[in-house]
């Protein structure tokens, strides 16, 4: 169960800035710190697109595993025209079929790049800035299947990125965490996506972005980073508003990619001997082919896990959080209706569930089977199905948004999505983990359906929230229905679905009862209880 679960989820520089003249119009090339980049017209008057942009220097040899290196600089005008390299992964088996097509087609370990698209037409436009973090369970995915230009198209430029994955992203060992001058090991990941705000701090003035309004937003994976982000002492500063779609990291680690840097070290020692590394151990691992370190760890998430390492997160995010310590900004938060049917087989019966519910939960099983309920079969299959979305996903959005409302100033907007895709395929799955990603860039290419009107109409309903979001840290706008921001007491939500509506209380049982459980899992001198 843990393992199917983590599935489903997925600096410096030694060159100076030359910064662009007060109102100068874009033109090619574009100057960066790094030296001069010729775009592509895409397909919107007006619009450019820069692709595969090194923002970090390769993570290979000696690098690999260390913070990300400051990119080199270059001579002449660099054709920003193609997508860079993603980074080299294992595609994991039980990686249900429907989201097969997602790997990036050329993989290497050089693969620190990001892609702009930008509707400005001059430097002093100062757009907003959307910085869109993908998923993959911190172990698959990268940035060519994304095309930004429908959210460019609303007023914004629009940056994707790379990061290291897997054991090359999240690795930790005594032998590392030693010759870091942070005493700390691991999260490369996550530093990689820090030096790219960095990047994007110190030239998006170049495409007519704004560097004081970034939007980080991710979906799944790239909620978790989001949720890391905003608790990361490292990124303060760098983004001012953050959108999380189906992601969060305040569970306990049976459902969450946070670990402590102790239990980070000792996978990584039983990797090494696990591959016969007992002499030198740092420099035969950097030595072996990446291919070979990622082979080792197939179909295994113990080595993709963000890490309570003291440096990029000195705490685990509820602490952060619970104590008012977070990057406070305005943040949008929510998950689908309908998460898990992509991931999981229907239960069998309603006799076999409630078994299985009864040895997980123990005095707390009627709890439980009050919430969700198993007098039949379909029932059964039915609860199975919101359990789990209510366990993984939707429990932690709920929390995320309470504990900013409660410990931050700034305020938070919960969604759920519930539209159904068209067809007879789209009907069983319904709101399935990631569908939303269709609406949220409006190019319908992810998945197969029989795409129509109403969802064009929705896509353009969810871009116009999203990027009203990013202009001004609130997703209301002209002609859409009213988003309030959220209140505890209300419970409210914004439900994309048929129609777009508010409502309180969606799946508030469950909701409730896994506050519950996790009180009494941390019952104690430091018992965990839900925000009012």
């Amino acid at each position: 169960m843990k393992n199917l679960l983590r599935v489903i989820f997925f600096s410096v520089s030694f060159s100076l800035v030359i910064a662009p003249r007060a109102g100068a119009t874009i033109q090619d090339p574009v100057r960066v710190e790094q030296g001069q980049l010729s775009g592509a017209a895409a397909k919107s008057p007006g619009m450019k697109v820069y692709r595969g942009i090194p923002y970090a220097a390769p993570p290979v040899g000696d690098l690999r595993w260390k913070a990300p290196q400051p990119a080199a600089a270059w001579k002449g005008v660099r054709q920003a025209t193609e997508f860079g390299n993603g980074c080299i992964q294992i595609p994991p088996t039980a990686f249900p079929a429907i989201y097969k097509g997602t790997a990036p087609s050329s993989q290497s370990e050089d693969c620190l790049y990001l892609n702009i698209w930008t509707p400005a037409n001059s430097t002093s436009d100062k757009l907003p800035v959307m910085f869109w973090i993908h998923g993959g369970g911190f172990t698959v995915g990268g940035t060519a299947i994304y095309d930004g230009e429908n959210l460019a198209r609303k007023g914004v430029v629009l940056v994707t990125i790379n990061y290291r994955l897997g054991v090359l992203g999240f690795f930790a060992l005594p032998e590392l965490t030693a010759e870091s001058p942070h005493h700390a090991s691991g999260n490369y990941g996550l530093m990689d996506m820090i030096a790219a705000l960095q990047w994007v701090r110190k030239n998006i003035a170049a495409f007519g972005g704004n560097p004081k309004n970034v939007t980080i937003f991710g979906e799944s994976a790239g909620s978790w980073a989001v949720n890391l982000l905003t608790a990361s002492p490292l990124a303060k500063g760098l983004f001012a508003r953050a959108i999380g779609e189906s992601g969060a990291c305040f569970v306990d680690r049976t459902f969450s990619p946070l670990t402590t840097r102790a239990d980070a070290e000792q996978a990584g020692e039983k990797l090494a001997s696990g591959m016969g590394v007992t002499q030198e151990v740092l420099k035969t691992l950097r030595a072996k082919p990446a291919a070979e370190v990622l082979k080792a760890t197939a179909n295994s998430y113990a080595l993709a896990s963000a890490i309570v390492d003291g440096w990029v997160l000195p705490q685990d995010v509820e602490t952060i959080y619970t104590q008012g310590k977070q990057n406070d900004v305005p943040t949008m938060v929510g998950n689908n209706a309908n998460e898990m049917t992509t991931f999981m087989p229907p239960v069998k019966s309603a006799t076999l569930f409630v078994a299985g519910v009864k040895q997980r939960f123990g005095d707390m099983a009627a709890q439980f089977l009050k919430a969700y309920p198993a007098d039949s079969d379909a029932q059964a299959v039915e609860s199975a199905y919101a359990s789990s979305r209510d366990e993984a996903l939707g429990w932690n959005m709920r929390y995320w948004a309470r504990l900013q409302t409660k410990t931050g100033h700034r305020p938070a907007y919960r969604y759920i999505f519930s539209h159904h895709p068209p067809g007879p395929e789209g009907e069983r799955l319904g709101a399935f983990h990631a569908l939303e990603l269709e609406y949220v860039f409006g190019n319908f290419t992810f998945f197969s359906f029989p795409w129509d009107d109403m969802d064009r109409k929705l896509s353009e309903t969810i871009i116009s929230y999203w990027t009203n979001f990013a202009k001004t840290g609130d997703p209301n706008g002209a002609g859409l229905p009213q988003w309030p921001a959220y209140n505890s007491a209300q419970d409210n939500v914004l439900d994309l679905g048929d129609p777009v509506s508010v409502r309180t209380h969606v799946n508030q049982a469950g909701l409730d009862f896994f506050d519950a459980y996790h009180a009494a899992r941390a019952a104690g001198p430091s018992t965990r209880t839900a925000p009012r």
